[in-house]
């Protein structure tokens, strides 16, 4: 019974939130079976030895590179195939950012997450729907360690030295965290610790201290 007394408290999210983690979910399987395809087009081009001399092969441009690069008719047919499937999911995540928008419409937590720089309507989904209430947390820091951002400790009888992000808790809250702080305006506070860390220590770590800082934000707009 002691013992039990000990355990953290869990959280139950209400059946909107729960609603609105499946379509936030969903969504975001979509965006990663997109990326899968994409490697697949690359992948393919570099087995053939042709170069990509443009920034982004799905655009305009790259489209048009798609449509007169020289390819046997195996691989010509693969291309058509994973393209009809890229233009496909391209509809359905069109789709499901709108239903998630049109779901968090006038929701205040919605706007006020998206006034922090490198966050839009998608991250600020990802926010509202993953991270639900967030009075569960006593405070930024405890929410900063749910996103599995905080480092690890690890303690000697004489030192204490920090390692890498534990990387535990909500992937999704993660994952937006990060991707808004790369995001964010080399002029704004978070895109200024991300470069003056990175300038130091390397850019991954600059983003993922810039992250831990930004996600401390989300908790107070939240």
């Amino acid at each position: 019974l002691l013992r039990m007394h000990r355990l953290p408290e869990g959280w139950i999210a209400p059946p909107a939130t729960r609603d609105l983690r499946e379509l936030v979910r969903h969504r975001a399987k979509l965006v990663h079976l997109r990326t899968s395809l994409r490697q697949q087009i690359h992948a393919l081009l570099a087995a053939h030895g042709i170069a990509i001399p443009v920034s982004d092969l799905f655009g305009v441009a790259g489209n048009q590179l798609l449509d007169r690069v020289p390819l046997s008719a195996a691989a010509r047919t693969r291309v058509i195939s994973l393209r009809s499937l890229l233009d496909s999911l391209d509809t359905e995540i069109d789709s499901f950012t709108k239903l998630t928008g049109k779901r968090l419409r006038g929701d205040p937590r919605y706007q006020a997450v998206q006034t922090i720089p490198g966050i839009g309507p998608v991250l600020g989904a990802v926010f509202i729907a993953e991270i639900g209430d967030v009075t569960r947390f006593p405070g930024p820091a405890q929410l900063a360690s749910w996103a599995g951002l905080t480092p690890k400790h690890h303690e000697s009888d004489t030192t204490v030295r920090r390692g890498r992000i534990t990387k535990q808790g909500s992937v999704l809250v993660r994952w937006a965290a990060i991707e808004a702080a790369q995001c964010a305006g080399k002029q704004t506070r978070t895109g200024q610790r991300r470069d003056q860390i990175g300038q130091r220590r390397g850019r991954n770590i600059g983003v993922t201290a810039a992250a831990r800082d930004l996600i401390k934000l989300v908790y107070y707009a939240l």
